[in-house]
This record gives structure tokens, sequence and C-alpha cells, in this order.
């Protein structure tokens, strides 16, 4: 189901693509169907029932293409593309290099610690959902990688996080039925910009530290981001392992730029991110209506480990993650979290 999935996604978008940029006449537009090389398809998962919990932030999706960029129209790319111009202007930064792009499509859901509670529970974790699509851009530019991000979606019922977790419950994993989404918060338009910026030093072959810095911004969530990776492995490419969190994914046209070669490619990593936040609607509730919150906690990190590898044109990467307490209410702590996330990817040549 997950490759006719990825694949119907991934023509969709090249489709679409494609006929709005050859409807305006750039050059090769008809072309990117035909000939997909420089694209890369993404898929990633998290969710805690790997760690054996089904609590807090328990599922997260994503499915993205990156493409390259007379594939893409301007309604598409020019968001992302001119944000990240901005940015680098501010930041002294060569802006000459053309950047390469993505479009994503996802869903994050977070529950109470249970879920078999019809009723609502104020002392604890909100329902919550939250289903976007959005397009990326990104640039390498002497071991440093800009990216930005700009997301599009939709909190509350109309993000189908019942719909999604009562399926997979039910019909997939025979786990226990979600109760409470009748108590989710309350439904809203949400978007959400995020600019991710990495460095990297050390080898190809042997270690690697790779430091970032970065913010997010919008209705959805505002927070500003530091901290580091460090991994070690043979004919390493990219900024480490690509994750669900905007910005977080690399695109398969900046892989080539960064001078990515070889049949195969493998390194292990452990890292950490810590966040100072300003908001988080999955916590502090709705913006503009009244509903479901807890007080949130304005310190979160999370703490990374993993292995990554790639095998010709695919590559995968596993993630545990150790995630602080985001969270408090006058009767409890919201607890630490621990969850996986699964990343595949295939590069088409």
């Amino acid at each position: 189901m997950l490759p006719k999935l990825c694949g119907s996604f991934a023509a969709i978008t090249l489709g679409l693509a494609s006929a709005l940029a050859a409807a305006q006449g750039i050059d090769g537009a008809r072309d990117c169907i035909k000939d997909p090389r420089g694209n890369e398809l993404q898929f990633f998962i998290e969710n805690d029932s790997f760690g054996s919990s089904d609590q807090y932030y328990t599922n997260g999706l994503k499915l993205g293409v990156g493409v390259r960029g007379e594939c893409l129209y301007g309604l598409f790319k020019r968001p992302s593309d001119e944000l990240l111009k901005k940015i680098r202007e501010l930041g002294g930064s060569d802006i000459g290099k053309a950047s390469n792009f993505g479009l994503f499509i996802g869903q994050n859901m977070y529950t109470p610690r249970d879920i078999t509670i019809a009723a609502p529970q104020p002392f604890d974790r909100p329902w919550a959902a939250w289903s976007y699509i959005g397009t990326a851009a990104q640039v390498v530019t002497d071991n440093r990688l800009h990216t930005v991000e700009v997301d599009l979606g939709f909190v509350g019922p109309p993000a189908l996080g019942k719909q999604v977790q009562t399926f997979w419950h039910e019909q997939v994993v025979d786990a226990p039925t979600p109760m409470g989404w009748g108590n989710q918060i309350r439904a809203e338009p949400g978007i959400l910009l995020t600019y991710v910026h990495k460095r990297r030093i050390g080898d190809a072959d042997g270690l690697q530290l790779i430091p970032h810095v970065g913010f997010s911004t919008g209705t959805i969530m505002t927070h500003v981001r530091a901290g580091g990776l460090l991994r070690y492995g043979r004919r390493m490419t990219g900024f480490g392992p690509d994750g669900i969190e905007p910005g977080g994914a690399m695109l398969k046209n900046t892989r080539v730029d960064d001078g990515a070669g070889g049949d195969w490619e493998w390194f292990v990593f452990a890292g950490v991110d810590a966040r100072l936040v300003g908001h988080n609607i999955f916590l502090d509730g709705s913006l503009f209506r009244d509903g479901p919150g807890v007080q949130r906690r304005d310190t979160v990190h999370d703490l990374t480990s993993g292995i990554s590898m790639r095998i010709d044109r695919l590559r995968f990467s596993v993630t545990r993650v150790k995630r602080s307490e985001e969270f408090r209410t006058p009767v409890s702590s919201g607890g630490k979290q621990r969850f996986y996330s699964i990343n595949v990817g295939y590069e088409f040549r």
C-alpha cells in the first residue's frame, strides 16, 4: 500500500507542477514527468507505540518530494524561495546560487495519556491534530545548509485526527479505540514558517559535527532552537538524518550540489535540540476561540540517536527521540516521552 501511495503522490505532485509550469512557457517543463532525475520521494513516520506507549505526541506522518526548480510554477516555489533569499540577505550570504525545492503533505496527532476516556480531561494534554501542505527551499554553500519551509493547513476536526487514529487502531493494530476526539481543540486554519541553518565540520569519512540554529513562527508554533549532532560513518553526504519536523528534510538536488556520490553510505549519530517556546497551539489551545489547553513549559529539549544508511538510490534512517516534559497541570506534570522516527527516501537519478 505504501509504495502505491508514495508513487501516486509523486505523480500527482510532479504532474500538477509540470502542467502549471508548461502553461507559463517554462522550457523543459513538459519533460519533468518523462525525466524525473534530480527528484527524491521521502516518507516519514513518527510514533510512540514503537516505544510501548500511546500518549502525548502519538503520531506524525509526512510525505514529500524534492523537485527541480524548472518543474515548479511560482505559486509553489515562490513563498519559500523569496523568504530564503530575504533571510540570506540579512545574514550577508551570497544569494546567487539557485534554490532547490520540495513539496510536502503531513499530519501530526496529540492525545492525553488515556485515550479510552470520552469525557473532557482538563488536567491532561488536549486532543489535537494538524494536517498541512508545505513548500520548502534549500541551498548549500560552503558546508552550510539553509532551509525555509512554509506550511499551511488546519487544526481541529478538519485535520482528520479522529478518522485516521480510529482506523489505525481498529483496522490495523487492534489497539483501544480512541474515545475523546470530541474534546479536541477547535477548528481553525494555521500557518507555519520555519528557517533552519546547519553547518558541517569534519570529513565525509570519519567524524563530523553538525551544529544548527533556527526558528519557527506562525499561528501553530513559535520557538527558537539550537543544537547539534555528532555522527560517524563512511561516504557521508547531507547534514545528518532527515527529520519530520519543518525544515528537517533534505532535498536530493541539494545532495547533488553537495557532491554526493558512491553507491552506498552509512553513519551512526547522536544529537540534541533545545527550544525556547513562545507558543504551541497543541498545548496553549486555539488562538481565536475558547477551548482546552494546559500550562506550557517554555524550554524543551530532544535527545536523539540512531543510524542512517543509503544503498544506491534508497535511503533509510531510524532515530530514537527522548523528549523532555512539555507541559504541567495543577494536579500533575506532563512527563517525558520517547518515540521513534523512521525515514525512507528514494532518489531518481
